[in-house]
């Protein structure tokens, strides 16, 4: 059985949850290791008791180099009683550099595989900071055996351009993940009423402020006619007052976090469009994502509301569903959607659903087939030294 060390920025992430399932369904075995934006230790991910290396607060860069160069000079008293493993998966920038004192607290050339989901907005400053961190990354990545992503713009605007991985592509989106094998979604019932108010959920990582403000001044222009409901974790440093700017909207609510996969059907059921819009790093790694919310929104049947000119909103021309937006103002989505009704609404879902179900969702094929490529990377000669990790 293939043994995969996972290093992680934050093991209380649901998308790092989610890729243990991934990773266990395709029938490795992994030791999970990582920081946590918790004040205590997170006791199991899926029955995995996690490596802890220390808290992280979200936001807080230099914070987080502090916690990583303390983790550097305990990892090998932190890994030391664990068998050797046949593969690394460092999941962003800093674990990279972890994985490559892991190999040197190991005794071991164990080949590693780099994940990088986002594009931090660090790392694209043309100033002696992104410049730093590039050739960071360059020489940390030097030698590794692949490169994990989950959008092709990412490779297109940031990994080719600036030269900064020589390592093969694995492309991996943010799909929904299911153990059983996909099927079609549950057929659109034609009969069943559908009348205002029409429901936008807004699902995940809530860390865009502008998307806050801007659905809140399009629902009280709506008076009532659309709401918004919000699930999952707010990112509070991004927020003056999350809690109190929510509970002052009248057609806002949030209701707090969700088990993902096990809620998913249910959240997306009750509502009628999907906000897949983030300009939390607008012209940068917000045009450039396939956010979580596109795929999960899209298997249960909830319309994908997104920017024209993004990743996701190319995604979805060519596929001729969803919603597109020309401007991110409060006129541009009245535009769009004001003169919503039920016969509009019950096309746009139809389209939804009437897709391949695999555009949105990974089962245990896919697992084992990505565990297969992993495990041949294992047999695969490192040229890591032991040296090289210090």
């Amino acid at each position: 059985m293939l043994h995969v060390l996972y290093l992680v920025h934050d093991v209380s992430d649901p998308a790092v949850r989610r890729r243990v399932q991934m990773l266990k369904a395709g029938g490795a075995r992994v030791t999970l290791a990582g920081f946590r934006r918790t004040t205590s230790p997170v006791a199991e991910i899926e029955g995995i008791e996690p490596v802890d290396l220390g808290a992280t607060r979200d936001g807080r860069f230099a914070q987080r180099i502090g916690a990583v160069a303390k983790a550097a000079v305990s990892i090998g008293a932190k890994l030391g009683a664990m068998p050797r493993p046949d593969l690394i998966i460092a999941r962003n920038l800093e674990m990279l550099a972890l994985a490559r004192r892991a190999n040197g607290a190991l005794g071991a050339s164990v080949p590693i595989v780099y994940e990088c989901l986002d594009i931090h907005r660090l790392v694209l400053r043309d100033d002696f900071v992104g410049r730093t961190l590039r050739g960071a990354e360059r020489r940390l990545a030097r030698d590794v055996k692949l490169l994990v992503t989950s959008s092709p713009a990412f490779i297109a605007n940031y990994f080719e351009p600036f030269g900064q991985i020589v390592a093969p592509v694995e492309l991996i989106e943010n799909k929904y993940f299911e153990t059983a094998p996909v099927v079609a979604a549950d057929s659109f019932e034609d009969d069943s009423p559908i009348t205002p108010p029409w429901r936008i959920g807004w699902f995940g990582a809530l860390r865009c402020r502008r998307s806050l403000e801007l659905l809140a001044d399009f629902t009280r222009r709506q008076a009532g006619r659309f709401e918004v409901v919000l699930r999952g974790r707010p990112a509070l440093s991004e927020f003056p007052d999350f809690h109190g700017f929510v509970e002052a909207e009248p057609w806002l609510s949030f209701r707090g976090p969700y088990r993902n996969p096990e809620d998913m059907a249910a959240i997306y059921r009750e509502v009628h469009f999907s906000w897949a819009i983030d300009f939390f790093e607008a012209g940068q790694n917000s045009e450039w994502l396939l956010p979580n919310r596109l795929y999960e929104g899209c298997r249960f049947g909830a319309v994908p509301i997104s920017m024209a000119d993004t990743e996701t909103g190319r995604f979805l021309k060519q596929r001729d569903i969803g919603v597109l937006l020309s401007e991110a103002t409060p006129e541009g989505i009245e535009a769009t959607l004001s003169r919503m009704d039920q016969d509009a609404y019950r096309g746009l879902k139809s389209r939804v659903l009437g897709g391949n179900p695999r555009t949105w969702s990974y089962d245990s094929s896919d697992c084992a087939a990505f565990v297969e490529k992993l495990r041949g990377l294992a047999t695969i000669p490192s040229t890591f030294a032991s040296a090289a990790a210090a």
